[in-house]
């Protein structure tokens, strides 16, 4: 490597121009005076002095101030290297977080022109999901999403799932892939979405042959998201059949995703377990209304679960019998209901035989 490109990464490190002179020069002595680097780096003494403290700080250098005159003597490259490398694996996942909670944020659209690039943008997004995963998808492709699917799972996601091309006579295997699966055996986009932030959207025709001229959409915008779920639960889930239904989770949990816990509160209801609810949130046209919701579910509207119950697709409504009176709660942007949920906690109640 020359100067010119040992020079440039160091500047990548921070390293001001006058700062690269001086390591450098103190590089070439191993250890020096203060005087002896200044003149050839062609800085003042007390500028040598006050780098030399940086680098110390660094690791790159060691200050000998106990003699006199003073000296500065460059640590060995392989432990400044290995240093800066533990820095840089240390920081590695504070960065990834950071990215991770900000990525769905951000505003972007990509026009993805390959399956293989499809597929891999769906794996990746599956990997960030926090809260909900709504995926349409050919049953065939299913193998190249599934340990993305098992390990949201794992992570308590709740995972909405259509399998197309196939149906469900045709004993399709997802087991351990969804909360809920439904089989389809029409063609039907590939559809994704992540916490109603981001995902994609790609033609019937672009994973169904190799060389097709069409295009897929992969975007991250707040305000899209919501749009493609709405698609997703009120046109095309309804058309499909019930393949698998998870279980019950254990009670106590609490549910910043309100379409889980109705899907939750669904659940134990279909296994005539009782349940009450506190929900946290708002009135939605009561001023003096409760901002918490504490009592009995006796009801749930909804379209995730076989019989549906709801007036129309997208609709999700825990019914709950408190001691001030009966109150339907929603989640958010919650419009026919009259409580706008924030937090579900949902309970068992105890029965005696």
């Amino acid at each position: 490597m020359d100067d010119t490109s040992l020079e440039r990464l160091l500047q990548r490190f921070g390293f001001s121009d006058k700062e690269i002179d001086t390591y450098l020069g103190i590089l070439e002595h191993g250890e020096a005076k203060a005087s002896t680097i200044a003149e050839e780096a062609d800085v003042s003494k007390r500028h040598v002095y006050s780098v030399a403290e940086t680098l110390a700080d660094r690791g790159f250098v060691e200050v000998n101030d106990h003699i006199v005159p003073t000296t500065i003597r460059a640590n060995p490259p392989e432990s400044v290297v290995g240093s800066l490398a533990d820095d840089l694996e240390a920081m590695e996942p504070a960065l990834e977080s950071r990215f991770s909670r900000a990525a769905p944020r951000s505003e972007s659209f990509e026009v993805v022109k390959s399956r293989v690039t499809v597929l891999k943008r769906a794996a990746e997004l599956l990997g960030r999901a926090d809260m909900e995963v709504t995926l349409a998808v050919p049953y065939r492709l299913l193998d190249e999403v599934a340990d993305e699917l098992r390990a949201a799972l794992d992570r308590g996601v709740v995972v909405l799932l259509l399998v197309t091309g196939v149906g469900p006579d045709d004993d399709p295997d997802v087991d351990g892939l969804a909360s809920v699966a439904r089989a389809w055996d029409q063609p039907m986009p590939t559809i994704l979405t992540v916490d109603r932030e981001m995902g994609l959207v790609a033609p019937p025709a672009m994973l169904s042959r190799a060389n097709s001229a069409a295009r897929a959409i992969v975007f991250a915008q707040e305000q899209l998201g919501p749009v493609i779920v709405g698609s997703f639960l009120g046109n095309y889930f309804p058309m499909a059949t019930e393949i698998h239904v998870t279980d019950p989770a254990a009670l106590p949990a609490t549910y910043h995703d309100f379409r889980h816990a109705v899907l939750e509160a669904a659940l134990h209801i279909r296994a005539d377990t009782p349940i009450r609810a506190r929900v946290t949130g708002r009135p939605l046209y009561d001023e003096d209304g409760p901002s918490e919701l504490d009592g009995v579910v006796v009801d749930v509207r909804q379209s995730l679960l076989a019989p549906t119950s709801s007036s129309f697709p997208v609709e999700n409504t825990l019914i709950i019998e408190t001691d001030e009176g009966t109150y339907n709660a929603g989640g958010q942007g919650a419009f026919v209901e009259d409580f706008e949920a924030a937090t579900v906690e949902l309970r068992a109640i105890e029965t005696s035989n």
